[in-house]
This record gives structure tokens, C-alpha cells and sequence, in this order.
């Protein structure tokens, strides 16, 4: 296989739409400006799991890097009204940059091959970085094995369960409840990968991506080296 980054994602607050992106910086917490400001409520953080209307609003970062929400500051009214007219009277918005405002890790890569097996807006999956180049359901015999794009490297942790969230048209924000089902039968309810970020770097889409297996580091030791 010959691997290239193909699209890359940014979801500025945590649920809403996110932004396409032709370059990314990434550190150790992922790409810079992802999900640094969410929704929430009385009882936690809010997602469009429940909320699906939280899908109908963009996030987006302007150029100094504030996180926007339909071009509204992330704190200003207009942002707030946008919100609570999706989430709920009782919702606000946070601004938060520790780990734990990933679901599982820093980064959700995705491949084209599943993409296409998957058959629907890869928007469902709501991944950061898209790798082209991949046979088929290739991406099942990632886990455990590191992507190498630059001076990135990436370390592929596991599959990722599926939600709710692909259950929702980005564009008409319709259910169909159908769309989980289907990937729990087809794909035992997990697509795209779990990923940390071992090596911080610049990516573009149209680098060349690496990929390392565990058996290739082995091979590439000498006995008692």
C-alpha cells in the first residue's frame, strides 16, 4: 500500500460540526485548537449522542486561534443563544484543554478503505485524520502498530466503539437509527482507530504516511542488540 494523509479534522467545541483543515499542528494532546471548549448542562457535559441538533453548529477557530461557533465567539451571546436553542435552556459552554475532554485518546484516525465499506459521509465518524491508500478493512489489523507521517508518529491504540452521533445526517440532522445497527453487524460495532501522539509535528493533507508494525521493529533488531 502506498499511504497519504487525505483530509484532516478539527473540532474546535467538542460535538458540534467541525472544520477541514489543510495543515495541522499536533502535539502530544492532539491537534492544536481541537475540542477545547464544550457544552454543557447541570448534569455534565452535553454531546450530540443525545442532542443531535448540536451537529446543525459549526466550530471553528478564527485567526487567532478563538474558538467560533457560526462565526460567534465561543463566549458571546450569540454563541450562548445558538446552544441553548440546540441543547437545551439549561446548557452553557466551557472552555477546558486537559486530556479529558477526548472521549478515548487525542486522535481518531480513519481510513479510506473502511470509509468506503462504511458507505455513508465519512462526517458520521468524526475522525482528525483521514489516511487514503488502504485496502479494504485494513484498519483492523492496525492496532498496536505506529503511522510515521514527517517527523509525526503516531501510535494506533485500538478500534473505536461506535455511537449514536452516526446515527445523524450532517446535513439534514434526520436519525437513522438503522446506520448503528449496520455497523454493528458488519463491523462489530467499531470503526477507525484510537490514537495517541508519540512524536509532535506539522502534517499536511498529501504527506506521505509510514506505517510501522510491531513485527517490523522486531526484524529490525539484531539478536542481543
Amino acid at each position: 500500500m502506498t499511504l497519504h494523509v487525505d483530509q484532516l479534522w478539527r473540532y474546535p467545541v467538542k460535538t458540534l460540526a467541525g472544520e477541514l483543515l489543510e495543515v495541522a499542528e499536533v502535539t502530544a494532546n492532539g491537534i492544536v485548537g481541537d475540542r477545547t471548549v464544550h457544552v454543557r448542562g447541570p448534569e455534565g457535559v452535553r454531546t450530540s449522542r443525545r442532542q443531535h441538533s448540536l451537529l446543525g453548529l459549526h466550530g471553528t477557530l478564527d485567526p487567532d486561534g478563538r474558538p467560533m461557533i457560526d462565526g460567534h465567539p465561543w463566549d458571546s451571546d450569540e454563541a450562548g443563544a445558538l446552544v441553548r436553542a440546540a441543547a437545551g435552556e439549561d446548557a452553557w459552554l466551557a472552555a477546558y484543554d486537559g486530556p479529558e475532554r477526548f472521549d478515548v485518546l487525542p486522535l481518531l484516525v480513519a481510513t479510506d478503505g473502511a470509509i468506503a465499506a462504511f458507505g455513508r459521509d465519512v462526517r458520521r465518524l468524526r475522525p482528525n485524520i483521514v489516511i487514503s491508500g488502504v485496502d479494504g478493512m485494513e484498519e483492523t489489523s492496525w492496532p498496536g502498530a505506529e503511522l510515521h507521517i514527517g517527523d509525526v508518529v503516531i501510535a494506533l491504540d485500538s478500534m473505536r466503539p461506535r455511537c449514536p452521533m452516526t446515527t445523524v445526517d450532517p446535513d439534514t440532522l434526520q436519525r437513522d437509527p438503522g446506520v448503528l445497527r449496520d455497523i454493528a453487524r458488519r463491523f462489530g460495532g467499531r470503526l477507525a482507530l484510537n490514537a495517541s501522539v508519540l512524536a509532535a509535528g506539522r502534517i499536511t493533507v498529501g504527506d506521505d504516511v509510514g506505517l510501522v508494525r510491531a513485527g517490523d521493529w522486531a526484524s529490525s533488531v539484531a539478536p542481543g542488540g
